[in-house]
């Protein structure tokens, strides 16, 4: 992304239930490379805490039609369900238009 292009972030935070390791990871993968291969999708980074068990995933697309259509994927669907079900014990689903971005990084 280039500092004068403009795009929506999904940023979306949660904290993993205690169960279903194996399967969440499974669909986790899954969905990462399901979502790679989105029209407008760019990029998407994410981390979690493995004590408190709570993450956060940004996902970034071009537009907010894009991201309408990641959502309603029927796989993607599935996943949200299990989420519901089986993966989180909470979990907030935030979109923000990103303005501008910038950077910086030491060269070695």
């Amino acid at each position: 992304m280039s500092e004068t292009e403009k795009c929506v972030a999904v940023i979306f935070t949660s904290t993993r239930s205690v169960s279903s390791d194996a399967k969440y990871q499974e669909w986790s993968t899954r969905m990462e490379e399901l979502v790679a291969k989105q029209p407008g999708y760019i990029s998407h980074i994410g981390f979690r805490d493995s004590q408190t068990r709570q993450g956060v995933t940004i996902s970034y697309f071009k537009d907010e039609k894009s991201i309408r259509n990641w959502k309603a994927l029927d796989e993607h669907l599935r996943a949200q369900e299990l989420g519901r079900e089986e993966f989180y014990d909470e979990y907030c689903v935030k979109i923000a238009v990103v303005n501008r971005e910038y950077s910086w990084s030491r060269k070695n």
